[in-house]
């Protein structure tokens, strides 16, 4: 790591000459004012343009303009025509597409796959501004529109879906999305970095095709160079070797598509190559083609990072957008970003896939800064930072102890099955941060939004007194996701005995400071690993508690996650895949089920009750059913309700050439 370049060094491209825009150009009225004749790099992206270092596009614009590269940007376009991607002529060097901060059909369609109404990320918070499948959409309109412009594809879609993947939508394994959007190179993870070598190589003559070594980046190969060992661990029972320096063969795409059991090994194998201290090159047979997957990005510094917020972001939405309203924005208006990264490795989760298990953090003064420039910048602040967070609230400075530890590691998680020895989890300067915002001249609070992981705060006393007393605005967020052993293992999240503690030291806290606040836990219906039994366990833990949820979410596989390779297979892959003699894992897949156990988080809902009589007393539980205080569900039923039938399964539809693709 040490003998890597600095983000910001180097000598810029040539068109460094024309200055800083005030915002990126949408239009080519904007690249006239600023006296450009072409874009080197046009970005494509599903979400609306905002100017702010929480939405991917920017980031990688803004950081691409600080090496001398002329950007603009293409916000959602119109995608059954190309001519909307030839918006701002033709790029010198490549498109960069995105689907977006959010996979397009995670941010499409419910956990039921019913289509959704609206899109945060949108003006006026408009569904339907986006295709099915973006990135391949968009991949296929920029190659109509400029067939020899190459193509790089980035942002979380391609980043979670970079191998073959089980696609919950079309309920298949579906091939790499670089395959899939015929484009020439994949940047996964945080791809500052590799974005902008690509674009420094490109200036220089090289196609993105060609570009084999750049770390977080996935291309593909006619065949493997001769002269590189490989370790083929396309079978099962496969002895897990440890070779350096050699390529990791994952199983093939046909084969992972016929074979759940293969899929899961490939699963489990290809996070066990997420380390950038020790991961090996990965390959991947996708017909013809060698899919090369190079290992993950090298994590940005303290002050590399602090340079990428430090860019002359407008801190705002386009003015094209006229002042509407997008919900996305308005959400993190006021809030500030203090790292990135989560060594969690919840089972279910797509955060580690995406930005990785080593925590970057910021330093203090750039976050202060940065709360100084929304004091003094942000149209109607009127006092209170919103949150000071990232993937986790707490991990800040978070880490191994032990950098030699770090690099050789292969654990999933830190905190899974319990805290590392080696995981520093001293929230000291987090508490100092902390009073050094809060003391800054027209900051009157700082409310934590982002989720708290509470069995790393229970470890320091002093930062949960710290949290409540000054930063909690009535309620906090916290996740157990379940409360029973056999979810709870599947997922990789601690025992409901760490709410329970933490739980003690909030009430404690809250009342030596004489607040009133309260616990707003979080769970998971549905979530691999979890039965009947369980979810009523969960239910009856909910009404002993007094908790009557209003939101609740049931478990979407989503590309690339452990749990998704657990719903797909029916096998434990956080176990190695044998040829026989592995763990099953039971998930509820049907509408109907996992209908009920949604219902069994709102037990307290009347339309909820008939489904949850007919389960108890098929589960012999009938004793649960009555009118006093020890029962889950009344044996009445309020006029007018119970009459909610199971629709009918909607799924996504054809829109478009992409989803047309095996």
């Amino acid at each position: 790591m040490s003998e890597l370049k600095p983000l910001f060094s180097g000598r810029k491209h040539w068109a460094h000459r024309f200055g800083t825009a005030p915002v990126l150009p949408m239009s080519r009225a904007e690249m006239e004012a600023l006296g450009w004749d072409e874009c080197d790099v046009v970005l494509v992206t599903g979400d609306a343009y905002i100017d702010h270092p929480s939405f991917g596009m920017a980031v990688i614009g803004r950081v691409l303009e600080a090496h001398g590269f002329r950007v603009g940007i293409i916000a959602q376009p119109a995608w059954d025509d190309p001519e909307p991607f030839r918006a701002l002529g033709k790029p010198a060097l490549f498109f960069g597409v995105t689907a977006g901060n959010m996979d397009s059909m995670v941010n499409r369609y419910t956990a039921d796959r019913r289509v959704r109404s609206n899109d945060a990320y949108t003006p006026g918070d408009e569904g339907g501004k986006r295709p099915d499948r973006a990135a391949i959409v968009y991949s296929q309109r920029c190659r109509e529109a400029f067939k020899d412009v190459p193509i790089v594809l980035g942002g979380i879609e391609a980043s979670l879906r970079r191998v073959a993947h089980y696609d919950y939508w079309s309920e298949k394994v579906r091939r790499s999305i670089l395959v899939d959007a015929k484009a020439d190179l994949l940047a996964f993870g945080n791809a500052e970095r590799a974005v902008v070598e690509i674009a420094r190589r490109a200036a220089k003559g090289e196609h993105p095709r060609t570009m084999t070594g750049i770390r977080g980046t996935a291309v593909l190969l006619d065949a493997v160079p001769d002269g590189i060992a490989t370790i083929d661990l396309g079978e099962l029972d496969a002895p897990p070797a440890r070779t350096p320096d050699a390529v990791v063969r994952l199983p093939s795409y046909e084969r992972v598509a016929a074979d759940p059991a293969l899929y899961a090994h490939a699963s489990r194998t290809l996070h066990a190559e997420t380390n950038p201290g020790n991961a090996r090159p990965l390959v991947q047979r996708h017909g013809d083609k060698e899919l090369w997957l190079n290992p993950p990005p090298i994590p940005l510094s303290t002050a590399e990072l602090d340079g990428v917020y430090a860019l002359p972001f407008a801190r705002g939405p386009h003015p094209a957008y006229g002042g509407a309203r997008i919900p996305a924005w308005e959400m993190i208006r006021f809030s500030v970003a203090i790292m990135r990264g989560c060594f969690g490795g919840c089972a279910f989760c797509s955060i580690t896939e995406h930005e990785g298990r080593i925590i970057q953090s910021r330093s203090e003064d750039s976050i202060l800064k940065e709360i100084e420039d929304i004091r003094d910048k942000t149209a109607g602040f009127t006092g209170q930072i919103t949150d000071l967070g990232g993937p986790t609230a707490n991990m800040w400075r978070l880490g191994c102890k032990d950098k030699a530890v770090e690099r050789v590691c292969r654990r999933l998680s830190c905190v899974y099955p319990e805290i590392c020895v080696n995981l520093g989890t001293d929230h000291g300067p987090l508490v100092q941060l902390y009073r050094k915002a809060r003391a800054l001249t027209g900051v009157k609070k700082i409310t934590i939004g982002s989720g708290l992981r509470y069995d790393l705060a229970v470890r320091d006393p002093a930062y949960v007194k710290e949290l409540v007393t000054h930063h909690v605005g009535g309620y906090l967020k916290i996740a157990p996701e379940h409360t029973e052993p056999g979810p709870l293992a599947k997922m990789m999240k601690p025992g409901i005995a760490a709410y329970d503690r933490f739980k003690q030291m909030f009430d404690r806290a809250a009342r030596e400071a004489g607040k009133e606040l309260y616990l707003i836990p979080y769970f998971i219906a549905a979530h691999p690993g979890t039965t009947d039994a369980d979810m009523l366990a969960l239910a009856l833990w909910l009404k002993r508690n007094g908790f009557r949820l209003d939101q609740v979410q049931t478990f979407l596989p989503s590309p690339m996650s452990l749990a998704t390779a657990m719903y797909h297979s029916g096998l434990n892959p956080l176990a190695p895949i044998r040829r026989s003699g592995n763990e099953a894992v039971f998930t509820a897949k049907g509408l109907k089920q996992r209908r009920l156990h949604k219902a069994f988080l709102r037990w307290h809902d009347a339309e909820n009750w008939p489904l949850l009589r007919e389960t108890l007393k098929r589960m012999g539980r009938a004793d649960l059913i009555g009118n006093g205080k020890h029962h889950l569900v009344p044996s009445w039923q309020p006029a007018g309700t119970g009459t909610a039938a199971v629709r009918p399964r909607s799924r996504p539809g054809r829109r478009g050439l992409a989803t047309d693709l095996p």
